[in-house]
């Protein structure tokens, strides 16, 4: 494994702890401020409404420029976002401090992993995607319990030091370990790269990661409430029970990328038929705890194993001008977040119960379902009419800079 996918994980895991570890120090954040609950969950929206920004505004801003210097801009910006959350003296600076931060999330992501694939031979691209956001699996499975740990020990100021810290080792990884433009890079235009949404399959791409991806992140969202007031667990059994969740992530990402490596349309599509699957499963039996915890694991594993494919598919088809189109692809993973957060909130707000969630998440994920298998039969159908689809993804990637 090149040391520089390393390096990119790290960044990853800051990144997805800063994302993420909020959601367990929102009491005392909101405690510290003296704002409402509902007000201090608007630090996770921003958050994730500013990620969409950054992922198109920030990587259109600097296509021309050699990747691994961006890169390294995004760190800073991350750095700087989470060291200002960390002294944030009222709830504006701290809400500031997240915007800053989140604005680097999806050009991060999205210019990562066109970097990522350019450090690897063609037929290891998807899982050099998948090794990547390893880090983000990891900052589910063990930063956010230990973050949240921390912050309720120490203070949470002390988490988005830690973090901050954690953005200046992945500052020096990359600087040392990825590759620098050789010359022989040719640097894109952002015409060329607004040219690449001219495919439908790009579009198509960007409708499956935000049915997909909100599917599993509407029931994610109150999950919490699921599994106290539905299957009957302990509130003190819910952060290991999210570990469990994590694990699935970890394990759902390493596998979703080696399969997409041998097929990304045939893994997705039936990736996506198995967490429709689950959903439903998963609202049977909820009630029991023992397919409670089963449940989440899987729904964990076949929902982020989507993200290796869907994020190599949109490089595929946009082979010539990868980045801002992966941009635009981590952009529509948040408004997934957004899109099932809004609707799982609706069924509950309803009186349909703790369960309304999985549904509607099974509900939004059949058609990402639908889409999905239409995307691969035209594709198919247009390679088989003498048209190629496109180069692997990364082709033009390989000279990183």
């Amino acid at each position: 494994m090149p040391l520089g996918l390393l390096a990119l994980s790290i960044g990853a895991f800051g990144i997805g702890l800063t994302e993420f570890v909020i959601m367990g120090l929102l009491p005392e954040v909101a405690a510290d401020f003296a704002v409402s609950e509902a007000s201090a969950g608007w630090l996770i929206s921003g958050y994730a409404l500013s990620v969409v920004v950054g992922a198109l505004l920030l990587t259109a801003a600097t296509t021309r420029l050699p990747r691994k210097r961006v890169l390294l801009g995004l760190l800073v910006l991350f750095i700087a976002g989470n060291a200002l959350s960390a002294v944030a003296g009222d709830y504006g600076t701290m809400m500031a401090g997240r915007i800053i931060a989140a604005l680097c999330h999806g050009a991060f992501f999205g210019i990562g992993s066109v970097v990522a694939t350019g450090l690897v031979a063609p037929a290891r691209q998807a899982r050099a995607v998948a090794i990547m956001f390893t880090g983000l699996t990891a900052a589910n499975v063990l930063g956010v319990p230990f973050g949240t740990f921390l912050g309720q020990q120490a203070g949470w100021r002390a988490t988005f030091w830690a973090i901050s810290a954690i953005g200046v080792l992945a500052l020096i990884g990359i600087a040392a370990l990825v590759p620098a433009d050789s010359g022989a890079w040719e640097a894109p235009s952002l015409r060329r790269e607004l040219a690449a949404f001219r495919s439908g399959q790009v579009w198509l791409s960007l409708v499956v990661t935000i049915l997909a991806y909100g599917g599993m992140f509407g029931a994610f969202t109150y999950i919490a409430y699921t599994l106290t007031e539905v299957s009957g667990f302990a509130p003190a059994a819910v952060p290991w029970l999210l570990v469990l969740f994590g694990v699935g992530l970890f394990a759902g990402n390493a596998l979703g990328g080696r399969f997409a490596d041998r097929g990304i349309d045939g893994t997705l599509i039936a990736f996506i038929a198995a967490l429709a699957a689950v959903l439903v499963l998963f609202a049977l039996l909820a009630a029991v705890p023992a397919a409670a915890a089963v449940a989440l694991f899987l729904m964990g594993g076949f929902g982020f194993g989507t993200v290796p494919g869907l994020q190599a598919r949109i490089m595929r088809y946009a082979a010539h001008a990868p980045t801002l189109a992966s941009g635009a692809n981590i952009g529509a993973f948040n408004v997934g977040n957004a899109l099932g957060a809004w609707t799982g909130g609706l069924g509950i707000s309803a009186g349909l119960g703790y369960t309304s969630p999985l549904w509607i998440g099974a509900l939004i994920t059949v058609p990402a379902l639908v889409v999905m298998v239409g995307a691969a039969w035209a594709a198919r159908r247009r390679t088989a009419g003498g048209t190629a689809a496109g180069p692997a993804p990364g082709a033009e990637a390989a000279r990183v800079g």
